[in-house]
């Protein structure tokens, strides 16, 4: 039969604290009810036996612990790769990659970074007659390639861009001159990009357009105009006028701040010229 541990009794001193009770004293009888003398007895405590206080298994864990910890401490650490600034140039470069516009009462913004190549699409050609009437050119040639794998979404950018510059440049009456030559069939804006330009012009806009001049028409966009007859104004398609040569054109406006892209000055060569 195994021997029975039993927990070990510490003896101690005897301690006697008497506390003075003398008059006036906080402490006197008058004040405090304790007895004379506390006396305080630790022979009946308990201690636990020597064994008792050693026997759990924590320490071979903690020891593995702190084996793992010096081992990761020695394995050579990575070292974090340094945040580059952002420099106030690099943050005023990067505002000009976006332009917010604010189109029939509700707010866009514009890639201008997808639409860079394309923004000579449309510009100011001068004014006409008396006051502001502005001549707004919008060369098709400089459009997008249908092919091109985000072509949907740089139209839609362009789009915004087209309408918001078009409202910037127009104080009162204006006319549009629509360059269509030297331009394939893949760069021709598709018919439901034409119906919602249209649609998202202000009605401002609409009313202070007096000409829409076509220059060097193919088959192709005459069609296109055909076809969307049912959902444009008559009073605007009696604004349309087909111009076949920059000579033509020249008879109906100042064709002095018109800038006429090289192309298609080649293709004007190449068209038969009226005779008077």
């Amino acid at each position: 039969m195994e021997p029975i541990h039993r927990g070990k009794k510490l003896s101690a001193p005897e301690i006697n604290l008497s506390l003075d009770q003398s008059e006036g004293s906080i402490l006197s009888d008058d004040n405090l009810d304790t007895p004379d003398d506390l006396d305080i007895n630790v022979d009946d405590l308990d201690t636990p036996d020597e064994a008792d206080s050693l026997d759990f298994t924590g320490h071979g864990n903690e020891l593995e612990w702190e084996e793992e910890q010096a081992t990761k401490e020695d394995e050579p650490k990575e070292e974090a790769e340094p945040i580059p600034e952002y420099t106030a140039e690099e943050e005023r470069q990067d505002a000009r990659l976006w332009r917010t516009v604010v189109i029939g009462e509700q707010e866009h913004r514009i890639d201008m970074k997808s639409i860079e190549p394309y923004q000579k699409v449309i510009s100011h050609g001068g004014y006409y007659g008396d006051g502001l009437n502005a001549i707004i050119v919008f060369a098709a040639c400089f459009l997008p390639d249908s092919s091109q794998a985000d072509y949907h979404y740089v139209m839609e950018n362009l789009f915004l861009f087209v309408i918001s510059t078009l409202e910037l440049m127009v104080a009162e009456d204006y006319m549009i001159v629509y360059l269509n030559g030297a331009t394939p069939r893949r760069k021709m804006p598709g018919l439901g990009w034409i119906k919602k330009c249209y649609q998202m012009i202000d009605r401002r806009l609409r009313k202070n357009l007096k000409s829409f001049i076509i220059v060097h028409p193919s088959w192709f966009i005459r069609t296109i105009l055909a076809i969307t007859r049912p959902f444009i104004s008559s009073k605007f398609s009696s604004k349309i006028k087909y111009v076949n040569s920059l000579a033509e054109l020249g008879e109906l406006i100042p064709m002095e701040y018109v800038h006429i892209p090289e192309s298609i000055i080649k293709v004007d060569k190449n068209v038969p010229q009226s005779k008077s």
